[in-house]
């Protein structure tokens, strides 16, 4: 039986509080929040599961593995405090792993001083996806010949209609790590190391605000990519995510729902997302959710490093430093 204590019980607190209590090998065993009314919510929902406010409650439980579910900018101080005070050495963060790069890089030695007992996962539920693992099967087995260019995007309507001079997306830390960060590390798990070549960023909502961003990058294949990523794009109620890539002998296309590959000379073929077998225990926010809660309770087991650990998706961290660099420059 693995034991969990979960940070933070808003929409993704709840979320995955709920689906790790339908696994039968885990027990949620203590739940943190500030509010007065989700913890007597939770209180209900989770009974006998120790219920507190801060995170000195967690001492002594005998948890086998924390979930950091929070506002973005709060990750590095709670994580931070979880190794201080050696409450557990696995950790599950909610993506991005910090609001910085070098936090992010304090936090990732840290967990490798704990790394002979300590399991790490950063939930870039993404790679999850049945479409995009269809993609990437595609591109080991070199379909598209020799790849020459992407484009990717991330878009919603979250501040579509936000009011100018509204702190709610700054709130969020901005839509490259909220909303961006999804494709990045798609692109990072499909080509390898990236390096930004070009950046532009427009403030639309508010001053400072990261609202609609435009970035290049190449690798060291020679393979180059653009991303567009906006929270303020109308018609978009639930996030898509996106990617074209153009090889040699053809483009592939995928995004949430479907895989296109058009081949020079040949009739386009494609894999819808229901026709994929897209099943899993229990169906709560989407797939991708149950199958990566699944991977990281394995990785408990097996004593296994997860894919995505915070040493892994670092790079995604320092990719998003890039682009925030540049459009300073």
């Amino acid at each position: 039986m693995v034991r969990v204590g979960v940070v933070g019980l808003g929409k993704m607190g709840i979320m995955h509080a709920c689906l790790l209590s339908t696994f039968a090998n885990v027990e949620v065993g203590a739940l943190c929040d500030k509010s007065r009314l989700m913890r007597k919510i939770a209180k209900g929902a989770f009974r006998g599961a120790q219920i507190t406010d801060t995170l000195e409650g967690f001492s002594g439980l005998d948890l086998d593995a924390i979930y950091v579910l929070t506002p973005i900018p709060s990750h590095y101080s709670i994580i931070k405090q979880i190794y201080d005070a050696d409450l557990v050495k696995n950790i599950f963060v909610e993506k991005t792993l910090t609001s910085n790069y070098s936090h992010s890089a304090e936090l990732c030695a840290l967990s490798e001083q704990h790394q002979k007992e300590g399991i790490t996962m950063v939930g870039y539920m993404k790679r999850f996806g049945v479409t995009f693992n269809q993609a990437k099967q595609l591109l080991e087995k070199e379909v598209l010949g020799e790849l020459e260019s992407f484009e990717a995007y991330a878009f919603s309507s979250d501040f579509a209609d936000a009011p100018s001079g509204s702190t709610l997306s700054k709130a969020r830390g901005g839509v490259i790590e909220d909303l961006g960060s999804h494709v990045v590390d798609l692109a990072e798990w499909l080509f390898g190391d990236l390096k930004v070549t070009e950046t532009k960023v427009n403030s639309q909502i508010s001053l400072g605000s990261e609202d609609d961003i435009g970035f290049s990058v190449t690798n060291k294949e020679g393979l180059v990519g653009h991303f567009e990523v906006s929270w303020r794009k109308n018609n978009y109620r639930m996030p898509e995510f996106g990617l074209s890539i153009q090889g040699t002998k053809g483009t592939l296309d995928v995004n949430d729902d479907v895989v296109k590959l058009t081949l020079s000379g040949s009739v386009p073929k494609r894999w819808y997302r229901h026709d994929m077998a897209d099943n899993v225990g229990f169906l709560l926010g989407g797939p991708e959710y149950y199958r990566e809660n699944q991977q990281f309770i394995h990785a408990l087991i097996k004593g296994e490093p997860t894919e995505s650990s915070f040493k892994n998706t670092l790079k995604v961290d320092y990719i998003l430093e890039q682009v925030r660099q540049q459009a300073n420059e």
